[in-house]
């Protein structure tokens, strides 16, 4: 006698960021509570109840996990961002930067 086990599919919370000339970054959170079936029978069985306010209730607690690993990685791109344009100087800053203590004059200005 053969007897068949259910597969169960591991569910994820998954949310991808892409930018413009940057690698996309692929954020997951893994869902133990299995998904509930769709089936509008199963909608009144008290196991299917259950078994749906399990899987909410993992749901509700991965969200968090996820936006707080989001948030740390787009923290750590501001920066890097900051950073890079912190090291670039705007075509005003530069010129004022060549000619520190140095005296100059204005074109604009008549003598």
């Amino acid at each position: 006698m053969s007897s068949t086990t259910p597969t169960t599919t591991t569910t994820k919370l998954q949310a991808i960021y892409t930018a413009p000339h940057q690698q996309s970054q692929t954020f997951t959170q893994p869902i133990a509570a299995p998904l509930p079936a769709t089936s509008p029978s199963a909608s009144t069985d008290p196991a299917h109840i259950q078994t749906k306010i399990t899987y909410l209730a993992e749901l509700r607690k991965q969200v968090p996990a996820l936006q707080n690993e989001i948030n740390i990685f787009l923290t750590e791109k501001m920066e890097e961002d900051k950073r890079a344009a912190d090291g670039q100087l705007s075509e005003k800053e530069a010129k004022e930067e060549a000619n520190y203590g140095e005296e100059v004059v204005d074109e604009e200005e008549d003598a």
